[in-house]
């Protein structure tokens, strides 16, 4: 079976503790349940940070979807705790100021291209997102390339 590529669109604050936890586990929120429980192993993950509209770090899925209601991830919601989860390994994690500025990729990648341009950043609204392997190579790709850049 192929690998399914996501992004997950999280708040700075949510991608620290995940980044604390060494990128061991990720927690989706139940109104993306359905999503959530279709990843399994190898599929691979983006991270990309609201707050800043910056793409931050890409994982690989380790573990097939379980629930788990430990609190570890904070929300508006308070009753939220990301119960579907999976175990993770990262593969590109970039420092802060080094964070890849969607902005300049967006008009390259495929998924943007159903909104209108001076809006693409709708397309980042929900927390679980399928990406094609193209789009998620592609921005991948220029995350490794600004790390060899900034060793």
């Amino acid at each position: 079976m192929a690998n399914t590529y996501w992004m997950i669109v999280t708040d700075k604050n949510n991608f620290n503790i995940t980044e604390e936890k060494g990128f061991s586990i990720q927690g989706i929120d139940f109104r993306n349940r359905r999503k959530a429980v279709r990843m399994t192993e190898n599929d691979r993950v983006l991270y990309y940070v609201k707050e800043s509209r910056t793409f931050s770090a890409a994982v690989t899925v380790t573990s097939e979807c379980f629930e788990d209601d430990s609190k570890i991830w904070e929300n508006n919601n308070s009753d939220e705790k990301f119960p579907f989860r999976v175990n993770i390994e990262p593969n590109v994690v970039l420092k802060p100021e080094n964070f890849l500025d969607a902005l300049q990729i967006a008009p390259t990648i495929e998924y943007i291209k159903k909104w209108p341009p001076e809006s693409w950043y709708m397309a980042f609204y929900g927390m679980l997102h399928i990406l094609s392997q193209r789009d998620f190579n592609f921005i991948e790709n220029e995350m490794n390339r600004i790390n060899r850049l900034n060793r």
